[in-house]
C-alpha cells in the first residue's frame, strides 16, 4: 500500500541511475546494519569507505579533488531520499553532512595542497569529516562563539569548546569556526582545518539523545590547540561571510531529508490502518482516520512541490536563505505533525519502541531544532519581509 503521489519531474535518465546505485547501498550496506550502529551509538568507519568506493561522497567536488564534478544538488537529494527510505535517518546525517555541509567549504576555500592532503582523503572515504560550530554558550547566534585562535609565529593556538557536533567521535579533522579577532564581533571570525589527533584536541561522547541513537554527537574541547596557520580555510576574518553563503543548502539539506522520513512514516501508517481491525472493519473506514490520512497525504504533496521546486533552484545555485529557511521550518514542523498523527493512528504499538514508526518519532523530534530552530527561521523570513525599501 502506497500513498497517492504526484509525478516528480525534476529527475533524469542519469538521475535515476544514480538512484539506483543509492538505493542499493542503502538496502544493502546500510539497512542490515542500523540496529548494531544504535547499540554502538556511531556508524562503521567503513560505510565512509564504501560510500566513497561508489562516488558516493563528494558528489559535487571538483574531480581533480577526487570527487565526482556533478554540480547538482538534484543527486545530493537522491542519497538523502535513498537511505531515508529505509529508516537511516542517523546514516544521512553523516553522509550528507558532508556533502550539503562540509565538503562546499573545502571545495570552494582550500587551497591546492589542503585539497590533497583533507578532501581527496574525504572524498574517498579514508578520512572522516565534522564541522564545529556550536557552542555551549552559543547555537544560532555565531557571532557569540567563544573559541578563540590567537596568531602565534606560524600557528594558532586555539582554546575553547564546542558541542552537539555531528560525527564528533569519528571525524579525523574538523572545520572550526573560531574567532581570530573577538574585538570584530561577525567580521572576527575564521574557520580552521583542525585535525583531531593534535595534542589539547579532547573530545567526549557519544553524547546520549532521546533519538537517534546511531548518529555520533560530541562534544569537543580546545586547550592550547596549535594549529597551523596553513590550515586556514579562506581568508581570516571571512568565516562569518562563508557560513552564512552555505546555509541554504544545509537547511534544505534538512528539508528533504524531514520530506522523504515523513513519506516513509506516512506509509507505514497508512498500511497500519488498512490491514489491522477494530470494532469489526479496518482502522482505515473510520472517517475520523480516513480524514486524518487524507489531510496528511495531501500536505505531503504540497510540501514536495514546494521541496522539489528548492532542490531544482540550489541545483542551479539560486536558493536563496529566506526561501531556504521557509522550506526548513515547514517542512520539519509538518515532519513532527505526521509522525505524530502515525504514532496515534497505531494506537498502543505506535508507543512500542520495537516499531519502526515509534522510533520515528524520538528521531524526528531533532530537526526543528538543528540547522537554526524553527523560530530562528521565521525570524529570518520575518526580517527580509519587514526591512525597510531601498530608497
Amino acid at each position: 500500500m502506497a500513498s497517492v503521489t504526484l509525478e516528480r519531474r525534476i529527475f533524469d535518465d542519469d538521475h535515476m541511475a544514480f538512484r539506483e546505485t543509492a538505493r542499493g547501498f542503502a538496502r544493502r550496506h546500510v539497512q542490515p546494519h542500523l540496529a548494531d550502529w544504535a547499540a554502538a551509538k556511531t556508524v562503521d568507519r567503513g560505510l565512509y569507505r564504501t560510500a566513497g568506493e561508489l562516488g558516493l561522497l563528494g558528489i559535487a567536488v571538483d574531480d581533480h579533488a577526487g570527487g565526482g564534478g556533478i554540480d547538482d544538488f538534484r543527486f545530493n537529494a537522491i542519497l538523502i531520499e535513498e537511505l531515508c527510505a529505509v529508516g537511516a535517518q542517523a546514516v544521512t546525517m553523516g553522509l550528507s553532512g558532508f556533502n550539503d555541509l562540509v565538503a562546499p567549504y573545502l571545495d570552494w576555500l582550500c587551497t591546492d595542497d589542503q585539497k590533497r592532503k583533507y578532501l581527496a582523503p574525504l572524498c574517498a572515504g579514508e578520512m572522516v569529516s565534522a564541522i564545529a560550530m556550536t557552542e555551549p554558550g552559543a547555537g544560532s547566534d555565531l557571532a557569540s562563539i567563544a573559541t578563540t585562535a590567537v596568531a602565534d609565529g606560524d600557528h594558532y593556538v586555539v582554546n575553547g569548546a564546542k558541542t552537539f557536533i555531528s560525527n564528533g567521535m569519528l571525524a579525523d579533522v574538523v572545520v572550526a569556526v573560531v574567532k581570530t579577532d573577538p574585538a570584530a564581533g561577525r567580521d572576527g571570525i575564521s574557520l580552521l582545518l583542525i585535525e583531531t589527533d593534535t595534542p589539547g584536541f579532547t573530545r567526549s561522547g557519544p553524547l546520549t539523545k532521546i533519538g537517534l541513537p546511531a548518529q555520533d554527537t560530541a562534544e569537543l574541547h580546545f586547550d592550547d590547540v596549535r594549529v597551523p596557520r596553513a590550515n586556514l580555510l579562506g581568508d581570516e576574518g571571512k568565516g562569518f561571510a562563508y557560513l552564512r553563503h552555505n546555509l541554504a543548502q544545509e537547511r534544505l539539506s534538512i528539508a528533504v531529508t524531514s520530506m522523504a522520513l515523513m513519506r516513509r512514516t506516512f506509509d507505514i501508517a497508512l498500511e497500519h490502518t488498512v490491514t489491522r481491525t477494530a470494532f469489526g472493519q479496518r482502522i482505515a473506514d473510520f472517517q475520523a482516520n480516513r480524514f486524518y490520512l487524507a489531510e496528511l497525504a495531501t500536505q505531503i504533496e504540497v510540501a514536495q512541490t514546494f521541496v522539489d521546486r528548492c532542490i531544482l533552484d540550489a541545483a542551479h545555485h539560486d536558493l536563496d536563505e529566506v526561501t531556504a529557511a521557509m522550506a526548513k521550518w515547514w517542512v520539519t514542523e509538518l515532519h513532527s505533525t505526521v509522525v505524530n498523527r502515525a504514532v496515534q493512528l497505531h494506537g498502543g504499538y505506535g508507543f512500542m519502541a520495537e516499531y519502526d514508526v515509534a522510533r520515528d518519532y524520538v528521531d524526528s523530534r531533532g530537526a526543528t531544532l538543528y540547522g537554526g530552530t524553527t523560530e530562528i527561521m521565521k525570524e529570518i523570513i520575518g526580517r527580509r519581509l519587514t526591512r525597510p525599501s531601498a530608497t
